[in-house]
């Protein structure tokens, strides 16, 4: 009986092993998380210094991800001949190689042109907000105006500028793009660690009054002594 009992107890003491292991493992996640949002953000501070690097390589990383993501869309495209979208997938797979490549040859007039386009855009979108919030004048009116007057100021000043501002708008964009991902990385990692680790801490203190209510118990058999009679 003695032999039966002993392994009975080492199973109840390695179940709670999992659970920390578990959530050992979803701290040092969320860790590696935060180290890449370090990573961005130093990236993002950098860029902002050096603007025109920035520039270069964000059109460069865009016109490598047209050329990968055009090829990958022709071969699947190849891959699904016998569907009524083939020689849709084909058209788009053939763009995108080719907008690729123009930007990988000119990325200079290629930021000029991108440049160009979002400048356009934060002035429609600038209009079109302001004139939303007089017309409809709702409970955000004076934020939904605030982001029109600020998207209307950001797309004059561009264009105010151009071309000479394609030189710094993409490079800064990315990096401001880059730091605020990396700071939204490190508050996540940061507070997932936070969370695992209370989590597991009440966990621990609730499996410790576990093992203390039924260590009594088990001892109380061994306390007694049955009486034989006589």
């Amino acid at each position: 009986m003695a032999k039966s009992a002993k392994p009975a107890r080492s199973a109840t003491s390695a179940k709670p092993a999992r659970p920390h292991g578990e959530a050992a493992r979803l701290s040092r996640g969320f860790g590696w998380l935060a180290v890449l949002g370090v990573i961005l953000v130093l990236a993002g501070l950098v860029g902002l210094v050096y603007t025109g690097v920035a520039t270069l390589t964000s059109m460069l990383l865009f016109g490598w991800l047209l050329l990968i993501g055009g090829v990958v869309g022709l071969l699947h495209a190849v891959q699904a001949r016998d569907s009524s979208f083939f020689w849709l997938g084909v058209v788009v797979a053939a763009l995108n190689i080719a907008a690729g490549a123009v930007i990988l040859r000119t990325p200079e007039a290629a930021a000029e042109a991108l440049t160009m386009f979002a400048a356009l855009l934060f002035l429609t979108g600038g209009v079109f907000r302001l004139v939303g919030s007089l017309v409809v004048r709702g409970p955000q009116f004076g934020w939904t105006l605030v982001q029109g007057a600020f998207g209307l100021l950001l797309g004059i000043l561009v264009l105010a500028s151009w071309p000479s501002s394609s030189q710094y708008a993409i490079g800064t964009f990315f990096s401001l793009a880059l730091l605020f991902d990396g700071l939204g990385l490190i508050a996540t990692g940061y507070g997932g660690r936070r969370i695992v680790g209370m989590v597991s801490g009440q966990l621990a203190g609730e499996e410790a009054a576990r093992k203390a209510e039924e260590e009594p118990r088990g001892t109380e058999p061994s306390a007694t002594k049955p009486v034989q009679p006589e």
